[in-house]
């Protein structure tokens, strides 16, 4: 009998690490290890601590006798039955069994609380009368990992005899089961913790990548924050429809993370693109607004105007009152037309939607004006400077285009870069795709709607709805929810963006509640 019991504890231990190794989840994990390690010594009831600083807390006790469950791990460590490991001397607290078992490293086997004075047991005492419950025999075992820290200890109480139902010691060949379990349980612990730090780390690092493009652009930097969220409200929408092929689009838990790193990643590449590129507000601005240079250089053509006139004055001071007054007119029409022409410029630098054929005729015309600075002679719209007034949508020139398209480029090269696990290795072609249509005329890669999966059309969508919505970029005004609806139904209309993706996002109202967390009230316009 006594040899089946040993064979019986065996295969408990090895099916109990088998699933120990496969558990992911920490509420679930630390259950496993106290109904485990209760099966194989056939106790009623058992606690496992955990320490947290100078004390251990109590992540999770169970009573079969009682019928009590506590598993609380989930919530503040601050608000669960706790051992302090230290006296308020400094000394260590060896009063308590189980600061004894973490301080001296090793089992404590109590056969009898009620008979031991080494221990203080009060509290037990304490409990067992308001909950009619007998403690009687106690196995402390501290939890050890690879490097020998100790992260908490695990305690059994009342070992009961299968036969007569009887309280009864944790016997020797119980008591190594036990430990070999709770060295099991450790390493496992250990693994899981490394883990979550290792995906702490790595949140924490492509979070640091959005924060140094926020740093370097604050025009964009936010974007980079929002594109995740709203990816994720287009991504549930399209769980959520039971319509069209959409209907066989689900998403778990693993699919959920990587697009909400996708999102993050989706525009690492900025962070190589230059500020005045992407902060570049008006045609004519590098370093700063060139405009104010033009706006000198008709200062100047005004002051030369007015020189010729005071002279022409002076020759005339004794001359013809009616000549003079004609040369006032002539001299105030000349400004008159710098200050039209300067404010056409003007009005030329900023970023509209498109420059009309008489706007650039116009623009061609004063190229061939002049001014002159120190006897010398120069156009008055240089070359680059008349190219870059010359652009007939926004601000960027066509090179700078392709800078700013290069960041897509440099995003995929970084993120080709790193050696994502087996449960992110899409991240790369859903942040890669944000800038493709599915018609094929997007970039980089020309893809169409069958070549992208449908996260990386998600993608799509919300980077442009989030760009058309923004209030943070410096060559633009945000548009209205109305507006950013009518331009993105437009984009439907021309194969830009996935149709049935689109349908959720209005379906679902997904607008609406990225507008109410995100735009200013005075962007909302439609319900």
């Amino acid at each position: 009998m006594h040899i089946q019991k040993i064979i019986r504890q065996l295969e408990k231990l090895i099916d109990i690490g088998i699933a120990l190794s496969s558990e992911k989840d920490t509420s679930r994990l630390l259950e496993k290890i106290l109904l485990g390690a209760k099966s194989i010594t056939d106790a009623d009831g058992g606690t496992l601590f955990l320490k947290h600083g100078d004390v251990v807390i109590m992540e999770i006790f169970q009573s079969d006798r009682l019928g009590i469950f506590f598993n609380d791990c989930a919530n503040d460590f601050m608000d669960k039955p706790s051992v302090p490991l230290y006296l308020k001397n400094g000394e260590p607290n060896l009063h308590n069994v189980v600061s004894y078992s973490y301080h001296n490293d090793k089992t404590v086997n109590i056969h009898d609380a009620y008979d031991t004075a080494h221990f203080d047991f009060s509290g037990t005492k304490e409990f067992d009368q308001e909950n009619h419950y007998h403690s009687q025999s106690f196995l402390a075992i501290p939890l050890k990992d690879h490097q020998g820290e100790t992260l908490g200890v695990l305690q059994l109480i009342n070992a009961i005899d299968p036969l007569t139902k009887e309280i009864i010691d944790f016997d020797p060949v119980s008591q190594r089961f036990a430990e070999a379990l709770a060295s099991q349980a450790a390493t496992v612990l250990t693994k899981q913790e490394l883990i979550t730090d290792l995906e702490d780390m790595f949140e924490s690092m492509i979070k640091l990548i959005a924060t140094a493009i926020d740093e370097k652009s604050p025009y964009t930097g936010k974007h980079c924050r929002r594109v995740p969220e709203l990816t994720m409200m287009l991504a549930e929408a399209a769980h959520n429809t039971d319509t069209g092929y959409l209907r066989d689009f689900q998403l778990n838990d693993a699919d959920r993370y990587e697009l909400t790193v996708a999102g993050w990643l989706h525009d690492c590449g900025k962070i190589t693109s230059p500020e005045y590129v992407i902060d570049k507000a008006t045609k004519l601005e590098t370093i700063f607004d060139r405009i104010h240079l033009l706006e000198t250089r008709f200062e100047v053509l005004k002051r030369d105007q007015e020189i010729v006139f005071l002279k022409q004055q002076l020759t005339e001071l004794q001359g013809n009152d009616q000549l003079s007054t004609q040369r006032q007119a002539s001299l105030d029409n000349n400004i008159a037309q710098l200050n039209e022409e300067f404010s056409f410029i003007k009005q030329s630098n900023t970023g509209g939607e498109f420059m009309s054929e008489t706007d650039s005729q116009r623009l061609q015309s004063l190229k061939t004006m002049n001014w002159v600075l120190n006897k010398v002679t120069m156009p008055l719209l240089s070359d680059e400077e008349f190219y870059n007034l010359s652009i007939s949508k926004g601000t960027l020139t066509t090179e700078e285009r392709q800078i700013i398209n290069h960041h897509i480029n440099a995003t995929i090269t970084m993120l080709k870069s790193i050696k994502f696990p087996k449960h992110l290795q899409k991240v790369t072609e859903y942040a890669g795709g944000h800038h493709e249509r599915m018609d094929g005329r997007g970039y980089p890669n020309g893809l169409t709607r069958e070549q992208m999966s449908i996260p990386a059309r998600v993608m799509a969508i919300a980077d442009v709805f989030e760009a058309l919505t923004a209030k943070d970029r410096p060559y633009k005004k945000a548009k209205k929810l109305s507006e950013a609806l009518a331009i993105l139904q437009k984009m439907k209309e021309d194969n830009h963006i996935d149709p049935d993706l689109y349908d959720a996002f209005i379906a679902h109202k997904i607008y609406k509640v990225y507008a109410e967390k995100f735009l200013d009230e005075q962007q909302i316009d439609i319900e």
